[in-house]
């Protein structure tokens, strides 16, 4: 690699906007963020699967077809 051309990769305090800190290694020194792993819905287990079905299926409910 050149010398001298590339950025400095030096370590990153990551805040997020639930409390949650840890640090890790980016070209900037403080990232803030809205939601992380500790929030995030699909990580703490409370993502909610909603069945929607299908086209077919809504229609025959829609016109009362069995």
């Amino acid at each position: 690699m050149k010398e001298g051309i590339h950025p400095e990769y030096k370590e990153c305090k990551v805040t997020c906007a639930c409390g949650n800190a840890f640090v890790t290694k980016s070209l900037n020194a403080e990232i803030r963020l809205d939601v992380c792993s500790a929030c995030h819905p699909f990580f703490t287990g409370q993502q909610k699967f909603v069945n929607r079905g299908g086209r077919v299926e809504k229609f025959k409910n829609k016109y009362n077809m069995d």
